[in-house]
């Protein structure tokens, strides 16, 4: 983490980490682009020839299932001049066909068709193909990256034995949601990581978790809010709510007989989509009326404060603010890893 600056004499990023369009360039190559992030649900490329198309830090890839039935990933970039592989999602693909001029691969990522190409000197279909990218599933669901770093298990770790099988049995997609926030993306994954704000903010989900025993736990590249839910209500059982953020834009909040993912994907310097989906354990359905709508209105509050707190960014008259050691560890966490690979760029990237 940072040894200068220890979370009781912590400060928040520099506002110019949330406006400068060279940091934000860098993010994306160097952080989103190359960190695991959950996609899709594993039922979408259930089947052989099942595909998706996504992007990753700005990147377009896509995702399959092969004839073999492994889990396979390309950058969803045609290797003859860019063009796309794939558009949507579809069940069943026997191959992917550049949408460009017809270039066609094979679901292993070979070129098995070039046409018009038997002039060229020296071209080998055999030598070219789709260049590949990292995918796993784990737990019902894709992660994927388009870069190097520690496997999907080191990040994970310690995740499985905190949820427990029972907070992953089971579960079945049911819903997915689409929120478009005019913050950068990092403003968001800032005011998920504390919940310093929900009784000024969320009034609503304050009056269903238990605020002063709301607790924060810090794993390598991970963290986890804690709150207990202490009475039955229409979107929730009562029990436990597991909120973990996994760097660097997955969140993964479980609720008794629910799980609910969310990605954070950059969309511009001052503006992100967070994907959602919802997913039931048998039996626990009936709540997803109630669920969804609470979520909307958590949404809309959020990207309220988030779209204020752009606008303070960049006015120009905001210092980097002391850290609540009580309630902003998940963000003192979070940030000290931003850190990590702003120093990785080079040392004439000194703005903290």
């Amino acid at each position: 983490m940072d040894p200068h600056r220890p979370l009781a004499e912590a400060s928040a990023l520099a506002p110019a980490r949330y406006v400068e369009p060279d940091t934000y360039a860098f993010e994306l190559d160097r952080v989103v682009a190359t960190g695991w992030q959950v996609v899709a649900p594993a039922g979408l490329v259930s089947g052989p020839g099942d595909l998706i198309a996504r992007a990753v830090g700005g990147r377009p890839v896509v995702i399959l299932r092969d004839a073999e039935g492994a889990l396979k990933g390309f950058h969803n970039v045609c290797a003859h001049r860019a063009g796309p592989l794939a558009t949507c999602d579809r069940r069943g693909a026997r191959r992917l066909q550049c949408g460009y001029h017809g270039w066609t691969y094979s679901l292993d990522g070979r070129l098995v068709k070039a046409p018009e190409m038997q002039a060229a000197e020296g071209f080998d279909p055999k030598q070219v193909g789709l260049r590949p990218i990292d995918v796993e599933e784990w737990a019902g669901l894709v992660f994927a990256r388009a870069g190097d770093g520690p496997a999907l298990a080191e990040v994970l770790d310690g995740i499985p034995g905190i949820v427990g099988e029972t907070g992953l049995a089971g579960l079945v997609h049911h819903t997915a949601r689409l929120y478009d926030v005019a913050a950068n993306w990092k403003v968001y994954v800032d005011n998920y990581l504390e919940g310093y704000h929900l009784p000024f903010v969320h009034p609503g989900l304050t009056r269903l978790v238990e605020y002063a025993k709301y607790t924060t736990e810090l794993g390598r590249w991970w963290s986890l809010q804690r709150s207990p839910v202490p009475a039955d209500s229409g979107p929730y059982a009562a029990g436990e709510g597991l909120y973990f953020f996994v760097y660097p834009n997955t969140m993964l909040n479980f609720m008794p007989g629910r799980l609910q993912t969310n990605r954070v994907v950059p969309t511009g310097l001052d503006s992100c989509r967070i994907e959602f989906d919802f997913y039931y354990a048998p039996g626990a359905e009936g709540r997803a009326e109630a669920d969804l709508a609470f979520t909307d209105r958590i949404q809309e509050e959020d990207r309220r404060i988030c779209a204020h707190v752009q606008k303070g960014l960049g006015s120009g008259a905001y210092a980097p603010g002391r850290l609540s050691p009580e309630r902003e560890a998940g963000v003192w966490h979070w940030q000290n890893l931003l850190r990590e690979a702003y120093a990785a760029r080079g040392p004439a990237d000194v703005t903290r």
